[in-house]
């Protein structure tokens, strides 16, 4: 696999799975159930955005590590580690030091008018307006992938002065990743242990400040099975093997899984969630390196611009359906337009006051034009 074809895919896959950000969050507040920290529309729900919501929870944070793994050991190895880490700081922290104090107050407002609207309340968020955020919102996944990123520098730094040991790693993920059945069994049981370590069906999002040890050393798991990839990407196209029948197999046994989740145990729940997950990780990485290889301007565009989206479409997630409460439509219809007018603001807010502007070249390193062929 070339170097061109290789970036073209999982900045491809990358983007994608930063812009499901606005269909997880815009099917929230149609969850059936009670929410300590989001509005739930209290007329309109339906059990299709549980199941929409968790099943892309699953897979897109594990996806999301692997492939900043995949690029941060690039930049380290290509570039070097100065230039990566001064790559990181620019790109990763001072966008999560800036947006999260940007955007703060703008949640907070937008969490009052929605519950408003529903005439509900959150035990486990406050709406009180203060300078310093108390939580980190959904740039939680910034702040745990500055920790990654840092702690996978320091094991790069410490594992180059010991190249036989380094050597040995690096045989020893290739061999594993060259044999499907035991690499994804392996894979399931490590995840299976430190689910049963933090006693949970499937890694929850942490939103607090205060680190939680367990929850960073699962997504330090993927961040370093991207990183060991990286040295390993010869292998990439192994991933296209099955590709279509791993994704379909995660569906397949989500489905029949979140349908009978009443009949399922826990220990067998949380096993479940580990080989769908790594389905999914095998599948959909798999579908990208076969279908998004070649390079695509409107593809390009879209990468280009998901990083912004990330970063605002959650106000919008929360106050829209605030605006639309107590229509007389259904909540698909509902759901839908919270989707579709979120994701329409976000993109051309890109293109007419990011893309070519400042806020541009902060957070993709350069200006683009805003003409695009």
């Amino acid at each position: 696999m070339t170097k061109t074809e290789r970036i073209h895919s999982l900045d491809a896959l990358r983007a994608i799975m930063m812009i499901l950000g606005i269909v997880l969050h815009s099917s929230e507040t149609y969850n059936v159930g009670r929410s300590t920290i989001w509005p739930i529309d209290p007329e309109d729900t339906h059990f299709f955005f549980n199941y929409l919501s968790s099943i892309i929870h699953i897979f897109r944070m594990p996806i999301f590590f692997i492939i900043a793994g995949f690029f941060g050991s690039m930049l380290y190895y290509q570039r070097g580690p100065i230039r990566m880490i001064k790559n990181r700081v620019s790109r990763i922290v001072l966008p999560f030091v800036v947006f999260l104090l940007i955007l703060n107050p703008i949640i907070i407002l937008a969490v009052r008018y929605t519950t408003d609207s529903f005439g509900v309340s959150l035990s486990s968020l406050s709406t009180e307006f203060q300078l310093i955020p108390s939580i980190t919102y959904h740039l939680w996944f910034l702040y745990y992938l500055i920790l990654t990123t840092f702690i996978a520098f320091l094991l790069a730094d410490l594992f180059k002065r010991l190249p036989a040991l380094s050597l040995m790693i690096s045989a020893s993920f290739e061999w594993i990743l060259k044999r499907r059945l035991l690499n994804s069994l392996l894979f399931c049981i490590f995840i299976f242990i430190l689910l049963v370590w933090m006693w949970e069906l499937w890694a929850p999002t942490p939103l607090d400040f205060v680190v939680d040890f367990k929850v960073l050393t699962f997504y330090l798991f993927f961040y370093l099975f991207g990183w060991l990839l990286f040295k390993s990407k010869e292998l990439l196209n192994s991933f296209m093997k099955n590709d279509w029948l791993f994704t379909i197999l995660g569906f397949l046994i989500y489905t029949g899984k979140f349908i009978a989740r009443d009949y399922i145990d826990d220990v067998p729940y949380g096993a479940m969630n580990t080989i769908v997950a790594w389905f999914f990780v095998f599948g959909i990485t798999g579908l990208f390196l076969r279908y998004a290889s070649n390079h695509s301007e409107r593809m390009r565009y879209i990468s280009d611009s998901s990083y912004w989206v990330y970063l605002i479409h959650l106000p919008l997630t929360l106050f829209i359906p605030g605006i639309i409460a107590g229509w007389p439509i259904p909540v698909s219809l509902k759901f839908l337009i919270v989707m579709a007018l979120t994701t329409v603001i976000c993109f051309s807010t890109y293109h007419y006051m990011v893309r070519g502007t400042i806020i541009g070249k902060f957070l993709n390193g350069r200006k683009y034009p805003i003409k695009v062929d």
